[in-house]
């Protein structure tokens, strides 16, 4: 498999034959006037959409946040055969498929075989964070022959990646959406992993290969990248980290 950090959350996934788009955000830097708070992306995108090549599927971990599906984020899954997302994405979103927590869908590949992929439960803050900041899903890609690669989503649930690492096991790389993103909607909460929580989950998920995004790019994300490699360093895992250079495809497994 190859991987491609474009920014923020979002990367393009290359497995099995097929080409995965992660959390589509390509506006270049801007605010956004959202009710009662502002959002400000601080960085454009590596690789601008129009340059990303086909992309068979798209795997939207929400749909409600800028930083996750931007504008031109959503005019680009008008071209994207497969949209994978939450329910309410499905809802709100024409041709989007939702997938429930552990539901699945077999996808072909180009080799006859499939890949498989499950939506998973995240949980974006604390306890009860729905209600405010709506539902998010996170994914496991699974295939003959294939690593199994987790993508978290905006996840901050430790409890949860400890269900999703036994239920999975063995994961070989787990795309960690981490920052610890704070709003003022929730008083300053995480909601998402901390480098701290970083190290547990990847404690958790025993040898998989450690893939950061969302921790840069914009202003709520409160710890960048040497904080996450920092905390990876301090506790001896080091090692189990791949610090994507934007925009370079790097293969893994």
């Amino acid at each position: 498999m190859k991987i491609t950090h474009i920014g923020g959350p979002t990367a393009v996934l290359d497995l099995g034959g097929l080409t995965f788009l992660i959390d589509p955000a390509f506006d270049e830097p801007r605010d956004y006037q959202l009710p009662g708070r502002v959002m400000t992306k601080l960085t454009g995108p590596a690789i601008p959409a129009a340059e990303l090549g086909p992309i068979d599927v798209a795997l939207v971990s929400h749909d409600e946040h800028k930083d996750n599906l931007d504008d031109a984020g959503r005019a680009l899954l008008q071209s994207i055969p497969t949209v994978l997302s939450t329910p309410g994405a499905a809802v709100r979103i024409p041709d989007v498929r939702g997938l429930k927590n552990w539901e699945s869908i077999d996808l072909p590949r180009p080799d006859g075989g499939v890949i498989t992929v499950t939506g998973v439960p995240a949980l974006h803050g604390p306890e009860g964070a729905e209600e405010v900041l709506g539902v998010v899903t996170g994914f496991v890609l699974q295939g003959d022959g294939l690593p199994t690669v987790y993508v978290s989503g905006d996840n901050a649930s430790l409890g949860l990646v400890k269900e999703i690492a036994d239920r999975f096991a063995p994961i070989d790389v787990a795309v960690l959406f981490a920052g610890a993103a704070r709003t003022t909607l929730l008083d300053g909460a995480n909601l998402t992993l901390t480098s701290a929580d970083a190290v547990e989950a990847a404690r958790l998920l025993d040898t998989a290969t450690i893939v950061p995004v969302h921790t840069e790019g914009w202003a709520h994300f409160s710890e960048g990248p040497e904080q996450f490699i920092a905390a990876f360093r301090d506790a001896g895992l080091e090692d189990r980290v791949a610090l994507l250079e934007h925009g370079v495809a790097t293969s893994l497994a």
